[in-house]
């Protein structure tokens, strides 16, 4: 017997246990939860002490257990650490609950399995490999399957993925012939096949095995396959062989943990905590050197009447005792309900993006959802966003709109005089063809005209759409068919086939039946050289009733007009001029060709092949060289035009996203002129741009020369408007950002992203507003976001929709996952998903906004009342001969941070707001302060502690000083320890009470409740604590009866609490008027501008209505300057718009930011000189935007935002068109009155 710690490959053989079993193969049983009773308490205190802070906090405990250095019972630390824990623990456990309860349920699914020549019923997880199993119609997929056997004809069987990978169209699998026939339990209960296999992956499109049967061996591939987690759909019954049990099921290893991400936030709590550690340990070394000193000056003097206690004997001991007693006392600077505070806070936030009605689609019923709850203040943070094209902005619902067959073109429709025609009715198919989609709409009649007097190119053409694909044609009943597709794409292209008479009827994995014309034509299907990423194209080897051989390939044009026949050169340039006509339309093109084969071509290539495919190592590098024999010397047909429509509100969110100062790069497989119409679509790629460099370089040289041409460009530019003052590139370089696009071919980006170029490319593109990546791999698409992660201090945001954009969602640091057309494999990789990418500018301009405004507000907060409550501590120390004795009492220590001061914080940190959510819509750059990380960080965090040493000072030396000259009106002085306790514990709670008062900017109910309240529990329990009741239950417990009730009955000591709150909060409270008047924040300055609008309207100006832009973008490639002169696009875009309004807002950001990227990339920024820093120094600080975001149906004409100081009056006026869910989307006009240098007004509209 061998234990195999790395399986190299395995080996199964059917019916026989024994022999798999020596091999340890894992069982059928899964297990995704991580406890059960007996290991929940040991294993789940392990992971809880693993964080720092925790076994902190145990080391306290320990400690406090020690009585010759704790001054404070056990109980003061006990109690917070033990609530914590269970909290956490009771959390697990109820995750892990569910997690059992899901695995029972799957474990105890009922299967039928082949033991002894009989089907017996077993649990699955009794499931053994090498069991041969029978599965019926809808029945789920018990473990990885080897097809042996099917009741419907040629052994096939359809099986549905969507629990692997999200997709609902079936999927067709087949038996091996040698096994077909083994139909009968008996004839199965004889077979002893062995399967030589590849190890446990989790690579859903591949296998690779060989079967050992009667002295022959047969290739199996992933065609012969069942996965787990499949259902078999219309299919009676079939059986399998177990290759892949349990864990090593493809299904199981694909489900892996996702690696679990951090905020910038987190890591640096983690850095503040370990300083405080530090100043935690300096407090102790100063007291203990205090103790010392007093000890041997002092305490001497007393040894008389107070000896040392025993362990003592001498001044230095004392000390050593006296730092460990203080680090006791002085550990709350930390507290450990900080941790719990924050999970609670980002799981409210959670809360409200799953609650969010306005991030919820009505039309597919999904609603938004955050997977993670550890992210949320980071959405407050993103700079880059990833995006990619199909699916994610647009819908991934195709429609065949255009087609060039043979040179002609078709789709178009024109009048007599060559104009397009707009309003033309689509063709009627179903009038002469009754398999015809009714859904399918066409307008060119010539291509009907064409097909019906039998011209044959165009026969071919349809033809090659009707057989080269892999759809599955179910016919639910007589003349309707319903077409399962495995891409929108296809389906598309065989819809369209369909009504124009050439029916793709049904499929059998030797056959392909089509109703040509109303004639019945089946052709024998030798062969399908399959898609992949990689050969970009697809073909088909058919022989039809004739018996003429023929392959048909249809693939991307790059690809395919390579491997054409030399006499296609022709017919190729006028093929590509139509290709760029319709990539400049936005739409996705395909090439169709053909080549005729002899029979004895076939017979010599189908060797090859059948060698290739029965190869047991590379077999899949063999196979796509034979591929690339066969395609070859084709004969072009044409190529088909789709139509993907851009999805609704991406241009305005898009917009509005780049208003916030959010670069977004695009990352798609499209070739680059339909990614760039679809950048101008969506309004990334603008006319106003300064220009757009295009870097398509084939070598390393090539494209190193391009993007040193592209960086020469902006210097140049940025050199000009600074009136030719040098600066350092790189200062240059982020100066400039915002004017100039970058849009990069996959060949060139595979040379950029090599690592001696890396940089020059980062460089070049990160100066860019918009940068998009054509023709790019999976694999590409991370290696960029990786490529900004590594060397930019930037959050980055990945968005994609399919399983090709899992690698980048899972690299950046916060992962978007679009619920769409292409599955749910990347829902299942990221943190937050939705089904509309317009619901990204909420998800960050309010959630994340937000989120990370309140954690600020919280970490600041949580800092300063916890310093002001130790720090009290410390100095006191000087004044007890550094004897560890506490200012509180223990009670009050234990209760102030879980009962006292806990809820008011919570209430802040979730339901706090600066702005309304329409106005962090409708004022991007309110977004800005969290990419700059201005609202906590370490000068904010030492702000928070200088503000609780000074308070803590207050707190200590105001009642000190009142009290130790003050008397009772009976003439009994006040100066005792207790009446000094309770009137500074008191002024505490009061003083921390109102500073969160004064910091909460949005109150509700519960914010009052949880303040007034905690205020309300603090005076209930502290009289309680000090009443005869508790003092004749446990009197040696609480022994100062009456304390409360007598030190609050003077007056004294509520002026001496006053004075204390006074002096504590006057500063606090200058500064921030100061603050406000001098230099206030946008956020001020939009409250303000609110606060005026509501009392005063002004009308809006006149309005006017700009042009439509042309929809033929390829003439773009040959430059901009018509168009602009032309006088078509005369109207300020709501980019430059934005720029001009909010320049003067936001130049002290802007600052803040060059300082930011000279700190990433080492160099040195020079401040804006010139017209630019003048301008921002004279005009008051205010932004908008001219996006479509606010209250939905507002009425026209409207003013939404009306801003006039004395040189630029600007108003935004929404009009509303139509009604979409809950949400408006409408046109907006923006009037800007320019005050020129002749007194007279420029007036700009769009």
């Amino acid at each position: 017997f061998f234990v195999f710690f790395t399986e190299e490959e395995r080996r199964v053989r059917a019916n026989d246990r024994e022999y798999n079993e020596k091999f340890q193969y894992a069982s059928n049983c899964i297990m995704t939860s991580k406890y059960n009773i007996i290991t929940f308490l040991p294993v789940n205190l392990f992971e809880q002490f693993q964080e720092v802070a925790n076994t902190y906090f145990l080391f306290l405990l320990i400690l406090q257990l020690i009585p010759q250095i704790s001054s404070l019972s056990w109980f003061t630390t006990i109690v917070p650490l033990v609530l914590v824990l269970s909290i956490t623990a009771v959390k697990d456990a109820t995750d892990d609950y569910f997690r059992h309860k899901s695995d029972n349920q799957v474990n105890n699914r009922q299967s039928q399995v082949l033991i002894g020549g009989i089907l017996q019923k077993e649990k699955w997880m009794n499931v053994r490999v090498g069991d041969i199993i029978k599965l019926e119609n809808n029945q789920f997929v018990a473990a990885d399957l080897l097809l042996l056997s099917s009741s419907e004809p040629h052994s096939l069987c359809y099986i549905e993925t969507a629990e692997l990978d999200g997709e609902t169209n079936m999927k067709v699998r087949q038996s091996l012939s040698v096994t077909s026939e083994l139909g009968d339990p008996n004839n199965l209960a004889q077979f002893d096949g062995e399967v030589v296999c590849e190890p446990p992956n989790n690579k859903l499109d591949r296998f690779c095995g060989t079967l050992y049967w009667k002295d022959c061996k047969y290739p199996l591939s992933n065609q012969n396959m069942l996965l787990r987690g499949c259902v078999l759909r219309n299919t009676e019954s079939c059986y399998g062989l177990v290759i892949f049990a349990g864990p090593d099921t493809k299904l199981m290893q694909n489900s892996g943990r996702t690696k679990f991400k951090r905020t910038s936030i987190d890591r640096l709590m983690n850095t503040l905590v370990l300083w405080i550690f530090g100043f935690l340990v300096c407090m102790g070394v100063i007291l203990a050197i205090g103790n010392a000193v007093w000890e041997k000056e002092v305490g001497a003097l007393f040894q008389s009447f107070l000896p040392w206690d025993p362990p003592v004997d001498n001044f230095l001991f004392s000390a050593f005792l006296s730092f460990w007693s203080y680090v006791i006392i002085l550990n709350t600077v930390v507290p450990i309900s900080l941790y719990v505070s924050v999970e609670v806070i980002r799981l409210g936030h959670s809360y409200f993006i799953n609650w969010d009605r306005r991030m919820f689609c009505s039309r597919s019923n999904t609603a938004a959802e955050a997977r993670t709850t550890t992210l949320n203040e980071e959405l407050g943070q993103v700079e880059y966003i990833f995006s990619d094209k199909t699916g994610t902005l647009t819908q991934n619902i195709m429609t065949f709109n255009k087609c060039s067959i043979n040179g002609r073109a078709y789709g178009e429709v024109m009048d007599i005089l060559g104009a397009q025609q707009k309003r033309v009715q689509p063709l009627d198919f179903t009038a002469w063809n009754p398999l015809a989609d009714r859904d399918f709409c066409f307008y060119d009649q010539s291509l009907l005209e064409a097909v019906m007097v039998g011209e044959p190119a165009v026969h071919e053409f349809l033809r090659v759409l009707s057989l080269c694909h892999t759809v599955m044609s179910e016919e639910k009943r007589e003349g309707v068919l319903v077409y399962k597709a495995q891409s929108p794409d296809e389906g598309a292209l065989v819809t369209a086939a369909r009504n124009f008479g050439f029916v793709f009827r049904s499929r059998t994995p030797g056959t392909v039946t089509t109703h040509e014309l109303g004639k019945a034509v089946t052709y024998t299907l030798l062969a399908i050289l399959d898609f992949n990423n990689i050969r970009k194209r697809m073909s088909v080897i058919v022989r039809n009733p004739e018996g003429r051989i023929r392959l048909y390939c249809k693939g991307a044009d790059t690809v395919l007009f390579e491997r054409l026949h030399s006499c296609n050169h022709e017919l190729m340039n006028i093929t590509s001029d139509h290709l760029n006509e319709y990539a400049g339309d936005g739409l996705r093109t395909l090439a169709l060709a053909y080549r005729d084969l002899s029979e004895e071509q076939w017979e010599a290539w189908a060797e090859r092949f059948r060698g290739a495919d029965k190869a047991t190592d590379c077999r899949d590098d063999r196979l796509a060289a034979v591929y690339e024999e066969i395609e070859q010397d084709m004969m072009l047909l044409g190529a088909t035009a789709v139509e993907d429509k851009l999805q609704d509100g991406v241009p305005e969110t898009i917009a509005i996203l780049s208003l916030a100062n959010i670069k977004i790069w695009v990352l798609t497989g499209d070739k680059q002129e339909t990614a760039v119409n679809i950048g101008y679509s969506c309004k990334m790629l603008t006319d106003d741009m300064t220009e757009i460099f295009i870097v398509n370089g084939h070598t390393v040289q090539s494209v190193r020369e391009e993007l040193r041409k592209s960086r020469e460009r902006m210097l140049e530019s940025a050199r000009t408007r600074d009136g030719g003052k040098e600066a350092p590139p790189s200062s240059l370089l982020e100066s400039i950002s915002g004017e100039f696009a970058l849009i990069i071919s996959g060949h060139s980006l595979a040379h950029a992203l090599e690592a001696d170029m890396e940089r020059e490319f980062l460089e070049t593109a990160c100066a860019c507003r918009a940068v998009i990546c054509c023709r790019v791999t999976p694999l590409q698409k991370a290696l960029v976001v990786e490529l900004v992660k590594r060397h930019k201090k930037a959050v980055t945001l990945a968005i994609g929709d399919g399983a090709n954009d899992v690698s980048m969602i899972k690299t950046a640091h916060i992962g978007v996952g679009i619920s769409g057309q292409e599955g749910i494999q990347a829902v299942l990789a990221s943190d937050y998903s939705f089904s509309q990418f317009r619901f990204l500018q909420r998800l960050l301009l309010v959630h994340g906004r937000w989120s990370y405004l309140r954690m600020c507000r919280f970490l600041c907060y949580f800092f300063y009342k916890n310093f002001a409550f130790t720090m009290v501590h410390f100095w006191f120390g000087f004044f007890c001969g550094f004897s560890a004795q506490t200012v509180y009492d223990q009670y009050f220590i234990t209760l102030y941070n879980i009962v006292y001061t806990s809820l008011p914080v919570l209430a802040m940190g979730i339901f706090d707001q600066d702005v309304p959510e329409q106005r962090s819509l409708e004022y991007p750059k309110l977004y800005e302060p969290g990419q700059l990380n201005l609202l906590f960080n370490k000068r904010e965090f030492f702000i928070c502690i200088a503000q609780g040493i000074y308070t803590s000072v207050v707190l200590f030396f105001i009642p000190y000083g009142v009290l130790s000259h003050a008397t009772q009106s009976n003439g009994v002085p006040l100066a005792d320890y207790q009446t000094f306790a309770v009137t500074t514990a008191t002024a505490l709670v009061i003083v921390v009470s109102v500073q969160i008062a004064l910091d909460t900017g949005y109150w509700t109910a519960i914010n009052h409740f949880f303040i007034w309240g905690s205020l309300g529990t603090y005076f209930t329990i502290l009289f309680a604590m000090h009443s005869s009741i508790l003092f004749n239950i446990f009197p040696k417990q609480f022994h100062f009866l009456g304390s409360a009730h007598n030190t609050l009955g003077q007056p004294v000591v509520w002026l001496t609490i006053a004075l204390a709150t006074v002096i504590s909060i006057a500063p606090v409270l200058a500064f921030r008027f100061l603050k406000l008047d001098l230099k206030p924040q946008l956020s001020d300055t939009v409250r303000n501008t609110q606060l005026v609008l509501q009392k005063k309207r002004k009308p809006g100006g006149r309005v006017g209505r700009g042009s439509r832009r042309s929809g033929y973008a390829f003439a773009h490639q040959e430059g901009f300057g018509e168009l602009i002169t032309s006088g078509k696009n005369m109207r300020l875009s709501s980019m430059a718009l934005a720029t001009f309004a909010s320049r003067h807002s936001s130049s002290w950001i802007d600052t803040l930011r060059r300082k930011k990227h000279a700190n990433s990339t080492g160099a040195q920024n020079t401040p804006p000189t010139g017209e630019d820093s003048a301008a921002s120094s004279q005009t008051p600080p205010l932004s908008t935007s001219s996006s479509a975001a606010g209250k939905a149906g507002q009425a026209c004409n409207e003013p939404v935002l009306t801003h006039s100081p004395d040189d630029i009056a600007l108003s935004v006026i929404r009009c509303p068109e139509r009604e979409v869910g809950e949400c408006s989307t409408g046109t907006v006009q923006v009037n800007i009155h320019l005050k020129t240098s002749s007194s007279t007004n420029c007036i700009l509209w769009g």
